[in-house]
């Protein structure tokens, strides 16, 4: 099964998670449906401990699916495994017409970087060719590798305008296990 994958990398404090919300807000008001994949190094606390979804996993449970009238979450406990790879979670999730992946700079996916040079942290496109935009708050450098979009961060339509083209071409399909 093909799904389109965009993969959104960038140093923190970047602004990956406002441009996200931004994107993920205006596709789905044109009716596009849209699901996310976001990577975190810290412990994921769904509900507090005193709760009994946290109680249960506490308890032992490998996976407790909790279950309400506006959402459901399943939490499953790696318990000294190591953690899943993304294309072997990323089958769980329900149809869509596109998938963000924040984080997971590693994978080999097509990616968009938010690159501000002001946070002093250096760029990641040069060093991965699965990088195919940029969407920054300055000018292109001159030396950019041949097919390489480079956005306006600060016009975030201009980059929502540019997904719509890439996901009408096709060119975030990728083939899931």
């Amino acid at each position: 099964m093909a799904q389109n994958i965009l993969g959104v990398v960038g140093w923190s404090g970047s602004g990956k998670t406002t441009l996200l919300e931004f994107l993920v807000k205006e596709l789905c008001t044109l009716g596009h449906s849209v699901n996310v994949v976001k990577h975190s190094h810290h412990d994921i606390i769904i509900e507090p401990p005193q709760k009994d979804s946290a109680r249960f996993r506490t308890a032992g449970a490998a996976e407790v699916l909790l279950v309400s009238p506006y959402r459901y979450v399943m939490t499953r406990e790696l318990r000294g495994e190591s953690e899943p790879a993304l294309m072997d979670i990323l089958p769980r999730l329900s149809a869509s017409d596109l998938i963000f992946v924040e984080g997971y700079k590693w994978e080999t996916i097509p990616k968009i970087e938010v690159y501000r040079p002001a946070l002093g942290k250096p760029a990641i496109f040069p060093d991965d060719p699965h990088i195919v935009a940029v969407a920054s708050d300055v000018a292109a450098p001159e030396n950019l590798r041949p097919g390489l979009a480079w956005l306006d961060l600060n016009k975030t339509t201009d980059v929502l305008k540019w997904i719509l083209a890439e996901l009408h071409e096709k060119n975030f399909s990728t083939s899931l296990k």
